[in-house]
């Protein structure tokens, strides 16, 4: 025997050949997958990326609760059954994960990936009963495993299991970091610093109340995400093909739907029409709407936080943020807001895939959107680079911010924008005299005011208090003897 010939010997003895509709394939011998798997490996080598570990999960769970159901009304024998829920549960606990092999950029709805938890699972399970891989008569992929199924019914299932089990992963994360910020409100709010609007000089504000507000703006972000949940729960399983139904009796829609909340700990609920889910992505661009907004109020804190910490010599420098690492390679010392700008960057990314998911929700047609695939790729990958960018924020970030109390209450004295206090008492005209005159000379406000023989001494020193200028109200009211403007006495 030649080198050539042994070497296809090897080769050959690498390999089993499966049948599908098309023809023969050779499929790798130690492969759980099996011919329609293969077929997609080689016909989309693509970005290298394969189905998110919550969609092989969500997958898995549906597949699971099919061979429970048709086991419980019958349809499916128990000793196959059997073997697919082992196999099922091997699965689920961490094992098998690199049998999920056809990228995210495949055929469309997500056939490819069916098929390849079909064959991963109906192959364990026939050697689970002895058998060898590819030995379909004792485990069917088709027959056995996706029995009842559709991809039509069970892809869109698997998204929104998935789905579902990510906002309850994620939404521990956002409330951690809203209570960070709440934390840093309560830690900070005695602290007086310069508001700033147009990124100008504006009216004093506390900087617990700055840190109070972002707590604020994420637990509304959370309320968001929980929102989306309700329509994420109705699952189509059992519609099959078109909605229909056909080959799933009404018995097996039910048991799936009660299967999925027991497997899951969830509480999903038949959807209202089995034809509306298939095509209308609505749900998904809902949750990725709920993501974008969260994305795009993190980059605004994100932001801030960089702004408020820029300097130390040249900048705001009111808060320090805590350093993680160097900042440069070449200027020694420096440090950078890095957990911020690693913030930024996820947020980005995030928004972008908003994008594709409202282009891919538009572009299904009639009784079926083919573009789920990539749908649930963008969604489960912004809950996963948020969930952990989060996480990753709030321990090395939020918590150990320090206030700058010195320099915060140093731009709020000198700020021109304190006249605004003076101006229910001396006129809008007048305060913006002086606070023209103070930006022009930097003199101190309450020597203009003085010069000018405006206001009583006792009087300025109260309507110049920057604290009492961060509560609602006309500063000094009831504590001055110069009149509002408007009224007769003082107070009035």
């Amino acid at each position: 025997m030649s080198d050539q010939d042994a070497h296809a010997a090897d080769m050959r003895a690498d390999m089993r050949i499966e049948h599908d509709s098309l023809g023969d394939k050779a499929v790798p011998a130690n492969a759980l997958w099996g011919v329609q798997t293969q077929r997609a490996v080689e016909n989309y080598p693509i970005s290298g990326i394969h189905a998110h570990p919550a969609m092989i999960r969500a997958t898995v769970l549906v597949k699971k609760a099919a061979a429970l159901t048709n086991r419980d009304t019958g349809r499916l024998e128990p000793r196959i059954a059997d073997a697919i829920i082992a196999a099922a549960d091997e699965m689920l606990a961490g094992r098998w994960r690199d049998q999920f092999v056809v990228d995210v950029y495949q055929a469309g709805a997500g056939t490819s990936h069916n098929m390849n938890a079909n064959e991963t699972l109906a192959n364990r399970a026939i050697e689970l009963l002895g058998g060898t891989r590819g030995e379909y008569t004792l485990v069917h992929p088709n027959d056995h495993v996706n029995m009842a199924q559709s991809t039509n019914d069970t892809f869109p299932t698997a998204m929104r299991v998935a789905t579902v089990l990510m906002i309850h992963e994620t939404l521990p994360e956002l409330e951690r970091l809203a209570a960070a910020f709440e934390q840093k409100g309560r830690e900070f709010d005695h602290i007086v610093k310069s508001g700033r609007t147009h990124l100008q000089d504006a009216t004093p504000i506390r900087l617990g109340q700055e840190f109070a507000a972002y707590g604020l703006t994420l637990r509304r972000d959370a309320d968001r995400l929980r929102h989306s949940l309700d329509t994420l729960t109705e699952l189509n399983i059992g519609g099959t093909a078109v909605g229909t139904g056909l080959n799933a009796e009404p018995a097996y829609i039910s048991g799936m739907v009660s299967r999925l909340s027991e497997l899951t700990g969830q509480r999903f609920r038949r959807a209202e029409s089995l034809v509306q889910i298939a095509p209308s992505m609505a749900s998904f661009v809902e949750v990725s709407g709920a993501l974008r907004v969260l994305a795009t109020d993190l980059t605004k804190i994100a932001n801030d936080l960089r702004l408020l910490a820029s300097g130390p010599a040249t900048g705001l420098y009111e808060i320090v943020l805590p350093a993680v690492q160097p900042g440069s390679s070449i200027m020694p010392g420096k440090v950078n807001p890095s957990m911020a700008e690693m913030l930024n960057m996820i947020c980005f990314q995030v928004l972008g895939n908003d994008t594709c998911v409202t282009f891919a929700a538009q572009a299904g047609q009639l009784e079926l959107n083919v573009m789920m695939p990539v749908i649930i790729q963008n969604v489960l990958q912004s809950f996963t680079i948020l969930k952990n960018g989060m996480a990753t924020f709030t321990d090395r970030c939020v918590v150990g911010i320090v206030a700058n109390q010195q320099r915060a209450e140093e731009y709020a004295f000198k700020s021109a924008s304190l006249v605004t206090a003076l101006a229910p008492y001396i006129g809008y005209e007048a305060s913006a005299a002086i606070a023209k005159e103070q930006i022009r000379t930097g003199r101190d406000i309450r020597e203009i005011v003085r010069e000018k023989n405006l206001l009583p001494e006792a009087d300025l020193a109260i309507l110049l208090e920057p604290q009492a200028m961060t509560e609602p109200g006309i500063a000094g009211q009831g504590r001055t003897q110069t009149p509002i403007l408007g009224h007769s006495s003082a107070g009035g």
